[in-house]
């Protein structure tokens, strides 16, 4: 497989283009409508765009559009979105295959032509903050076993994509930079913080310390707690520690109306992974929450209305010995969930420590 590596939104200093349009949460797909209705249409949905199970109801974690290179205004659409894949086969004479060739050398078309198949990111290529896909591969066939290959990659550089660029948006306005420099002072660590969250509590205990900051609005309200233990070894983190630890936090700090608390909802589907997250070895934990409140005279919970998503990144911070978990939740019953909690992920990734701050070899997504 050709396979070009090239930093994802790199190259924006000094670049005076429009950013790229569209909606954060979309794909659009160039390609001939004969393969978007079988086997690589079908391919690229299962891998590039799969359905999330971890929320209320599921949703891709991608809305595809499908689009054919028709004329040239269609061209021109184009080269303004954000998100775009041009995918086909040589063997074919599509317009989006002639689009292709013109772009490949010889060389190249060659090796395709006998077996290889290319994966080409373009960043940047008609504007700013934009991410552009060529794949190419010399059979039908052999295009679907390309996006069931590589799916996974394309999405996960959609996604840093989106999730940069969500960052120069949500934090371009005004942040409460006093609120992050308390939190620095207090705690020994940061995250950026909007406007227009505040804090609903911000507590030490013995080596433990909680934060949970909130924002409120008339359709929507964002949770997100930092906690962070100095008395839990690396080795205790597992699945059930994070849900057990999640649910004694919430169930202490994020109560509602007739003593009920937010717990997470094993009733649904829960995903854990291991992953990196800012250069660490996390755990990502995602699902549901709800809210429940005990049934009188026993030890049994209710549901008593309200719930939504929430994504959990729990990890061990070496230079501070500390075992750290963010998390952020949604309450939008009427509002598309993932684009929230996209949000909340964003958030979560401008963590930094104190040391963090003091090293000149960090690099954060706080700033970016």
């Amino acid at each position: 497989m050709l396979l070009v590596g090239l930093p994802l939104l790199a190259g924006c200093e000094g670049d005076y283009r429009p950013r790229a349009v569209g909606p954060e949460g979309e794909i659009t797909v160039v390609m001939d409508s004969s393969y978007w209705t079988s086997a690589p249409g079908e391919a690229l949905r299962a891998n590039v765009a799969p359905w999330v199970e971890t929320l209320p109801v599921s949703e891709r974690s991608f809305q595809l559009r499908h689009l054919e290179l028709t004329d040239e205004r269609t061209y021109e659409r184009i080269q303004d979105l954000k998100n775009v894949i041009i995918a086909a086969p040589l063997s074919d004479s599509t317009n989006e295959t002639s689009f292709l060739r013109r772009r490949l050398s010889g060389e190249a078309e060659q090796a395709i032509l006998k077996g290889q198949t290319a994966v080409v990111p373009k960043p940047n290529l008609w504007r700013r903050s934009q991410r552009i896909y060529y794949i190419a591969a010399s059979n039908p066939e052999a295009l679907a076993e390309t996006f069931q290959a590589r799916g996974t990659e394309i999405q996960d550089t959609f996604t840093e994509a989106t999730l940069q660029r969500m960052n120069q948006n949500m934090y371009e306005d005004a942040r409460r930079s006093a609120l992050e420099d308390t939190l620095l002072q207090r705690h020994d660590f940061a995250v950026n913080v909007q406007s227009d969250f505040q804090i609903a509590v911000d507590t030490t205990t013995g080596s433990e310390g909680f934060v949970w900051l909130r924002r409120l609005l008339a359709q929507t309200r964002r949770e997100f707690l930092v906690y962070y233990a100095e008395d839990v070894s690396p080795d205790q983190i597992t699945p059930e520690w994070i849900y057990n630890t999640r649910d004694s936090l919430t169930r202490r700090h994020l109560r509602g109306n007739v003593q009920g608390f937010a717990k997470i909802d094993y009733r649904r589907p829960l995903k854990t992974e291991q992953r990196s997250f800012l250069d660490r070895y996390a755990y990502d934990s995602r699902g549901l929450w709800y809210m429940v409140a005990p049934l009188d005279g026993n030890n049994d919970l209710q549901a008593i209305g309200g719930g939504g998503p929430f994504v959990n990144y729990t990890f061990y911070d070496q230079a501070t010995d500390r075992v750290y978990m963010l998390d952020g939740s949604i309450f939008a019953p009427d509002n598309d969930k993932l684009d929230l909690l996209r949000q909340m992920e964003v958030m979560a990734r401008t963590f930094r420590t104190a040391e963090d701050e003091r090293s000149p070899d960090v690099s954060s997504t706080a700033d970016r």
